[in-house]
C-alpha cells in the first residue's frame, strides 16, 4: 500500500456519541455472568471512580501523571503524509491522537487498565482510533472478547455489545471491522485485568478524604466545641422530652450533631450542665493528613515538586527539572512506549504504513533558559568551554532543541 495515502475521514457509522453504544452487531452476545469480574462485586471501577473525584490529592497526582505522559503533542515523519493525517484527525469525531491518548493515560493512571476501539473495512481505505471509557468494559470469559455496557450496576444484554480483542478483527452490520485493544499494568496473580499502580496507596488516598471530610465538618460547626448537654426538666411524656430537645438543639446547637442533648427528670436545683469532648489531638490529624500525603505519592511512583505539593515552601526550578528529569527516564517513556506501540503495529498492520517515527512531545514543566539564548551563551552561564565565533555555538536553543513549536501546529 502506498505510503502517500490520503486517510478517509468517516463520521462515527452510529447515532450515539461513543462508537461502542452503536457497534451492536455483538450486541447480548454476553451476559453478565460470563465476564470476568472487575473486583469481587464487579464495580472495582466505580470505586475507584469515586475515590479519584473524593481525594484532592489523589486526584491531582491521576491529573499530572497522565498530563505528562500525554505529552505535549506527537511529532511524525513529515515525508509520510498518512501520519499527519492520522495525527491530527484520529478518527471520523475530528479528535486528534494526542487527545485520544490523553485519555487513554487518565484511565490508565485511574485504574491500571485502558480501552481502545480499532476501526477499519475490508478494503483498508480507512483507520479510526475512539478510547473507550474503561468503566464500562469487561473481560468476556473466553478472554477474547471485550463486552461494554454504559451502566454494569443495571446489565441488560440488549444494551450490550461485544467486540474482539486485538488483533483479531471482527465484521459489524454497518461493514465496518472493529476490534479492541486493552492495555493493562502487570500484576502477579491478576491475569484478566491489570491493577492499579497505586494499589498499595488506596488506604493513603481514604485517610487523605477522610481528614478532609472531618475539617469540613468542623467548618459546619463553626469550630465550636462538641459536647453533651445536660438538661433537667420536668416532662410528662415522652414527646413532649423529644419536643423540648429539639428546641434546645435549633436553639443552642447551630448545627445538629454538634451537641448532643440529654434531657432528665429534674432534681433539687437546676443541675444542667455541658460536658465538652476534648479535641486536643488537632495536631494528630494534621500529622496524619501529611504522612497520608507522602505515602500516596510514593505509591503513585510520582514526585512532590510535579503535582505542585511542595510550592507553598518556595518555587524551586531546579528541584523541579531535577524530578522531571528522573520521571520523564523512570515513567514517563516506558508508559508513553506502552501506548504508542500497538497504534504503530496497527498502522503498519492495516493501513502498511511506517509508523516507527511517531513519538509523543515532551517537553519540561520550565525552563531553566529562554530558548532565544545562544547556544555559548548557555554554555557560559553553566561554567564550560564556549566560543562566542564558532558558527554552531552561534545557533539559538529553540533551533537546536529536537522538536520546535512548529511539530505542535
Amino acid at each position: 500500500m502506498s505510503s502517500n495515502k490520503t486517510i478517509t475521514r468517516i463520521a462515527a457509522t452510529n447515532n450515539a456519541p461513543e462508537p461502542l453504544f452503536g457497534s451492536v452487531a455483538g450486541g447480548g452476545r454476553a451476559s453478565n455472568d460470563k465476564v470476568w469480574l472487575w473486583g469481587d462485586d464487579n464495580m472495582l471501577p466505580y470505586l475507584l471512580s469515586l475515590m479519584a473525584r473524593r481525594s484532592v490529592i489523589h486526584r491531582r497526582i491521576i491529573n499530572d501523571k497522565a498530563d505528562y505522559i500525554a505529552g505535549k503533542g506527537v511529532a511524525y515523519n513529515d515525508s509520510i503524509p498518512l501520519l499527519g493525517d492520522i495525527v491530527k484527525h484520529a478518527n471520523g469525531s475530528g479528535e486528534s491522537l494526542r487527545s485520544i491518548i490523553a485519555r487513554l493515560a487518565l484511565d490508565e493512571a485511574m485504574f491500571g487498565n485502558a480501552f481502545m476501539e480499532v476501526v477499519t473495512d475490508a478494503k483498508h481505505s480507512f483507520l479510526s482510533f475512539y478510547h473507550i471509557d474503561a468503566s464500562t468494559c469487561r473481560l468476556a470469559r473466553d478472554s477474547e472478547h471485550v463486552v461494554m455496557h454504559h451502566d454494569w450496576r443495571n446489565y441488560r444484554s440488549s444494551e450490550a455489545c461485544t467486540l474482539p480483542l486485538f488483533p483479531s478483527f471482527e465484521e459489524q452490520e454497518d461493514g465496518t471491522l472493529r476490534s479492541v485493544v486493552h492495555y493493562k499494568d502487570y500484576e502477579p496473580m491478576f491475569s484478566h485485568y491489570g491493577v492499579a499502580p497505586y494499589v498499595a496507596g488506596m488506604g493513603a488516598a481514604a485517610i487523605l478524604y477522610k481528614t478532609d471530610k472531618w475539617n469540613i465538618a468542623r467548618l459546619d460547626n463553626s469550630f465550636q466545641l462538641s459536647g453533651v448537654m445536660m438538661l433537667d426538666g420536668a416532662v410528662g411524656s415522652e414527646e413532649e422530652a423529644d419536643r423540648m430537645v429539639r428546641l434546645a438543639e435549633e436553639r443552642f446547637s447551630g448545627n445538629p450533631g454538634q451537641v448532643l442533648f440529654v434531657l432528665r427528670d429534674k432534681a433539687e436545683g437546676d443541675s444542667s450542665r455541658f460536658i465538652p469532648i476534648d479535641t486536643s489531638a488537632d495536631g494528630d490529624w494534621h500529622s496524619l493528613h501529611e504522612q497520608s500525603e507522602s505515602d500516596l505519592v510514593v505509591a503513585h511512583s510520582w514526585f512532590r515538586s510535579l503535582s505542585g505539593l511542595d510550592y507553598s515552601s518556595g518555587f524551586s526550578t531546579e528541584r523541579i527539572l531535577h524530578e522531571y528529569e528522573v520521571a520523564l527516564n523512570t515513567v514517563i517513556l516506558g508508559e508513553q512506549e506502552q501506548l504508542l506501540e500497538p497504534i504503530r503495529q496497527i498502522i503498519g498492520l492495516v493501513l502498511g504504513t511506517d509508523a516507527s517515527s511517531l513519538e509523543i512531545i515532551n517537553r519540561p514543566p520550565t525552563r531553566s533558559k529562554p530558548l532565544y539564548m545562544r547556544v555559548w551563551e548557555a554554555r557560559k552561564a553553566d561554567g564550560l568551554d564556549y566560543d562566542e565565533n564558532d558558527p554552531d555555538q552561534q545557533l539559538y536553543l529553540a533551533q537546536i532543541t529536537k522538536y520546535n513549536l512548529r511539530s505542535l501546529e
